[in-house]
């Protein structure tokens, strides 16, 4: 198993891609904290770790709350010995749509969740990685920041801020022992997906594949194959890098 021994906190780990990536982790013999904000969807992820043999605690925390989210490192640090791996997952969008049309308590949300998320997770994660002598972070970011396109405007801001973080965190916690790399999948089958169509029918879900080569929305499976990679040994050398797992759509 590539994790053996470590452990990983997964935040946004109560369904979609957050989901998938804490099943793989943990297959891969991590423990791992499931966090979210949905307690139902948590419990669940971590109970079917569990129920499969893995190891799992679950842990309610808001990444906008910043004594919540050291509450969850401390978790981390108390329940499985240290921290070696964080996977910034949780993410929101505002539904599609013009760009002045977006509130400005929408923007405000979708900063907070994916850009100020990152700032209390970073504060809290660090100095425990660092305690173990370095460790890997992984930013869920979007093909938005890479190929944004009208209608979520406001959204691909946020995931533009987050790959020039992860490039920016890559270079000053180097000498940390500590890989920073990004993940910008395409849009898949999870709750954000029809934030990012607008409305999801049919047609629209057709329309949207067209324009990826590979012909297909991404699936939880596939992000979270990408995460593996980037969380092991087997990335070693690899920091700072933004990972496109697109089907082809940024080309």
């Amino acid at each position: 198993m590539r994790l053996e021994g470590k452990t990983a906190i997964v935040t946004g780990s109560g369904s979609g891609f957050g989901a998938g990536i804490a099943h793989t982790l943990a297959r891969e013999g991590a423990a791992v904290i499931v966090n979210d904000v949905n307690e139902v969807g948590g419990n669940r992820v971590a109970a079917e770790i569990t129920n499969a043999g893995g190891r799992a605690v679950f842990v309610a925390a808001d990444v906008t709350n910043a004594d919540a989210v050291r509450g969850m490192v401390d978790r981390a640090v108390e329940t499985f010995g240290g921290l070696d791996i964080l996977v910034n997952n949780a993410g929101v969008s505002h539904k599609r749509k013009p760009m002045l049309d977006v509130t400005e308590d929408e923007l405000d949300r979708i900063l907070a969740v994916n850009v100020k998320g990152l700032f209390h997770t970073g504060n809290a994660a660090i100095p425990a990685m660092r305690n173990g002598g370095g460790g890997a972070i992984i930013n869920i970011a979007s093909t938005g920041a890479v190929r944004p396109r009208p209608g979520l405007t406001w959204y691909n801001a946020t995931k533009g801020a987050v790959t020039t973080l992860t490039k920016s965190m890559a270079v000053e916690l180097a000498d940390d022992g500590i890989r920073v790399n990004a993940v910008n999948p395409v849009a898949g089958d999870t709750p954000l997906l029809a934030t990012f169509l607008g409305e999801d029918t049919p047609e629209n879900r057709e329309a949207f594949r067209q324009t990826v080569p590979l012909g297909r929305l991404s699936t939880p499976e596939d992000v979270a194959n990408a995460v593996l990679f980037l969380a092991s040994d087997d990335a070693a050398l690899i920091t700072g890098v933004c990972l496109e797992v697109d089907g082809g759509r940024c080309i």
